[in-house]
């Protein structure tokens, strides 16, 4: 089932606003569940390439929602409306 274009934008903001940092809660809550003990944590490189590991994992199964979000909107009626500050008159 494909999602509109409002519907895609709108689900985007959703998951940037509350879904992202709730899944920062959660990567940061299992690195502490996986090494409590301050004295025994990983070097920092480990460290930090499970956080860019676990940071690229969370866009793998969105990335069908945010494909083109940036762009102008495809269902629109009139995708041709002038710019602000544009004019169709010759000097």
């Amino acid at each position: 089932m494909a999602l509109s274009y409002k519907t895609r934008k709108r689900l985007s903001i959703l998951i940037l606003v509350l879904g992202l940092p709730g899944y920062i809660v959660v990567a940061v809550s299992l690195m502490n569940w996986l090494y409590p003990d301050p004295m025994n944590k990983p070097s920092i490189l480990v460290e930090l390439g499970i956080y860019v590991g676990l940071g690229l994992l969370w866009a793998l199964p969105l990335k069908r929602v945010f494909l083109g979000i940036g762009q102008a909107d495809p269902d629109a009626q009139d995708n041709t409306a002038p710019t602000r500050g544009s004019d169709d008159r010759d000097p």
